[in-house]
């Protein structure tokens, strides 16, 4: 259930103040790139040029950081076992660019040490013997977004998930 909108006051809509206002007490709740934050605020109601200039503050301020919020967003989706195929869609959607996305990935964390500490977290330390688990494995790591490199290494040089 979602709370009700607040709609603007007349005029707001063009009230810099307002905007930026408004974009700050976004950010006191949680990060956000700029993409998403412009979506927020021109939902609420405020023009495009005044949403823009706002931002415009707000990344001059340092406050607003699209790059920050990638190494974050990582940082934080790693820790929760998810692999760069997942997170790389996920920026995506939140709208960075690509070689924003891939300079944050590459500073990431060892994505192939990762995929095996998840599989070992959720199965235990064995290797398993049967392709039919092996293939259980694979799918939970495809799931969770890692490559099919990063998923053989995770089970074992004798497993092959192209094949």
């Amino acid at each position: 259930m979602s709370r009700p909108r607040k709609s603007l006051e007349p005029g707001a809509a063009r009230d810099l103040p307002a905007a930026y206002a408004a974009a700050v007490a976004l950010l006191s709740r949680r990060d956000f790139a700029s993409a998403e934050l412009r979506a927020r605020l021109e939902r609420r109601g405020f023009e495009r040029s005044v949403v823009e200039t706002a931002l415009a503050e707000l990344i001059d301020e340092h406050v607003l950081d699209d790059a920050r919020f990638a190494r974050h967003y990582i940082a934080y989706h790693a820790e929760r076992g998810q692999g760069p195929l997942r997170v790389r869609t996920d920026l995506r959607a939140r709208g960075l660019s690509v070689e924003l996305i891939e300079a944050a990935l590459e500073g990431g964390p060892d994505w192939h040490a990762l995929a095996s500490e998840v599989r070992v977290r959720k199965f235990g330390p064995e290797i398993p013997a049967s392709w039919a688990e092996k293939t259980r494995q694979a799918r939970f790591l495809q799931y969770r977004g890692f490559s099919s490199d990063h998923i053989r290494r995770a089970l074992g040089p004798s497993f092959d998930p192209d094949d």
